[in-house]
């Protein structure tokens, strides 16, 4: 049996095909990559948090991505932001473009079009987006080989925390064995993904970095208000004893007034007394905390998402509204085109190396929204080129408006000129009429069984088009006629009323500022197609 040739990943690495349909980075009880959560920001305060920053700067992450996943779990409002980003991402179109016009480079993009329709990728690329807010990723690739096609089967989330980096440039990604050994990446193997929020190295440039302190300041501020309103955000009670009370009698009143804040109700002696006093300005005290962590969640807001205005908007606040959607589009698509980077490198070429060996040219996979179109603008912008004989392919027009070609024997949408030369070359029943078959077609179609090839007509007459261009020519009139005869009475009447050549002049422009209406310019384009085929027609004629 044929050696397969050893096939190369991004990196210039050798591909080992016996790896990659195993799953080599599962989560153990008892191994390195344990699954069982810490929780670094329980007790946390400015020292602990520096301490965990520099031990990430050093290359060993754990507790500096076992805090990243702790915030994410504890604020709502920095697990809100992220997920509206990273879902905003994972839910754009995939396209595909093959590497160039050759069959077969069409044919390996239409093998990575039909991978891209699983309904799970959405999901997955969630998670591949783990890189947005720690500002790197790692996403196992488990390969399928079982009817002899590397297939990627699954792309399964791998915790951060089970990996390194190496520890000369601190870059390169390495992963922990059962062991806890560090060890090479597979090649091929991995998706490892990066985007960085900040310049710098991996463990540094995530947008983690900055919502740590943001989330240890605005847990300050939450424990100050829990504790402000449990002490003044109920009354003061106190509890007043007589000159004579026995040390046992001070002991039942102390014990009433503090049951009173737990259970809210007491017995006391008769002749003692219980006095609620409640704190004045207590609205002013919580105003404080609260505006302290709206302030904070806002600076979360414009870290993640770069503005404010579709978390925390303000109504007639300056600025809210379309240039703050369009920074948040800014970074969509900046996410966008990382995203389809990453996927091209580490998961398309190896796609196609397996299955294919080295191309000269590879797919390439873009992540985004489509580009919006003003069609109607296009349509007027061509039509005169058209006019002018510029050659317009149809499939590009096609294209543009998405409309594919007609089968044989289906029904087209036809100009209304040829319409209605049509119903008038079209045998009549007894009472005269079209037949129903001819006028049942409200849009300009006519059944296949009644229609001829209506491109012929368009690129040139055959011997019966004189009479077409006869029957044409009439219905225009008949058409143009109560347009034309409505327009010719009114500039009649504005010339006999003028007085002088100035004043005709002014009325003229009043009463037809563009001397165009909607029906005259419909009536027009049908007078161009006539004159068109009655031209071609004559030709042919003379030439005969």
């Amino acid at each position: 049996m044929a050696k397969k040739p050893t096939i190369y990943d991004s990196m210039g690495k050798p591909i080992n095909r016996a790896v990659l349909t195993k799953e080599i980075a599962t989560p153990t009880m008892a191994g390195a990559r344990s699954p069982i959560a810490t929780y670094p920001g329980d007790g946390l305060d400015p020292l602990i948090l520096g301490a965990i920053l520099r031990e990430a700067d050093l290359g060993n992450p754990q507790r500096y991505m076992a805090l990243a996943r702790t915030i994410e779990q504890r604020d709502p409002h920095y697990a809100g932001v992220l997920g509206t980003r990273k879902r905003s991402v994972s839910q754009l179109e995939i396209t595909v473009e093959a590497g160039d016009d050759s069959a077969k480079a069409e044919e390996i993009a239409e093998e990575l079009r039909q991978w891209l329709k699983r309904r799970e990728l959405q999901t997955e690329l969630f998670h591949v987006l783990d890189a947005v807010g720690k500002g790197y990723s790692h996403t196992e690739i488990i390969w399928d080989y079982s009817e002899g096609q590397w297939w990627p089967a699954r792309l399964e989330w791998r915790d951060p925390a089970w990996f390194r980096f190496d520890r000369i440039d601190l870059t390169t990604p390495t992963m922990l064995d059962d062991t806890g050994a560090e060890v090479p990446y597979p090649p091929g193997k991995f998706i490892f993904a990066r985007m960085q929020a900040m310049s710098g190295l991996p463990l540094s440039s995530g947008l983690v970095r900055l919502a740590t302190w943001i989330w240890l300041f605005k847990a300050y501020t939450q424990r100050d208000w829990a504790v402000f309103t449990q002490t003044y955000g109920q009354p003061l009670r106190v509890g007043k004893f007589g000159a004579g009370a026995s040390e046992k009698d001070q002991n039942t009143l102390f014990r009433a007034v503090a049951d009173i804040g737990g259970d809210c109700a007491a017995i006391i002696p008769q002749d003692m007394m219980i006095e609620f006093v409640e704190a004045k300005n207590l609205g002013s005290g919580t105003d404080l905390y609260e505006r302290r962590c709206d302030w904070l969640d806002k600076q979360t807001s414009k870290a993640v998402i770069g503005q404010t205005a579709t978390t925390d908007a303000e109504v007639g606040g300056l600025g809210s509204g379309k240039e703050h959607r369009q920074v948040q589009e800014d970074i969509e698509r900046a996410d966008a085109n990382d995203l389809s980077a990453i996927l091209t490198q580490q998961l398309a070429i190896p796609f196609v190396k397996l299955n294919h060996g080295d191309q000269p040219v590879y797919p390439s996979l873009s992540i985004g929204r489509p580009e919006e179109e003003d069609l109607a603008q296009w349509s007027a912008s061509i039509a005169p080129l058209v006019e002018l004989g510029f050659p317009v392919p149809i499939e590009e027009v096609r294209k543009k408006f998405g409309i594919r070609a007609p089968n044989k024997g289906e029904e087209i949408l036809l100009p209304s000129a040829i319409y209605a030369a049509r119903l008038q070359s079209s045998p009549t029943n007894q009472d005269g009429n079209p037949p129903e078959s001819a006028v049942k077609h409200p849009f300009n179609t006519l059944p296949a069984s009644e229609r001829t090839d209506v491109a012929e007509q368009s690129e040139g007459p055959s011997a019966g088009n004189t009479a077409a261009h006869e029957i044409l020519a009439e219905t225009l009139g008949r058409a143009m006629h109560p347009q034309m005869s409505q327009m010719m009475a009114r500039i009649e009447a504005i010339v006999e009323a003028a007085t002088s050549i100035e004043e005709l002049r002014e009325a003229l422009f009043a009463a037809y500022p563009s001397l165009m209406t909607d029906a005259f310019v419909d009536e027009l384009a049908q007078g161009l197609a006539a004159a068109e085929l009655g031209g071609r027609a004559a030709l042919e004629e003379d030439s005969a």
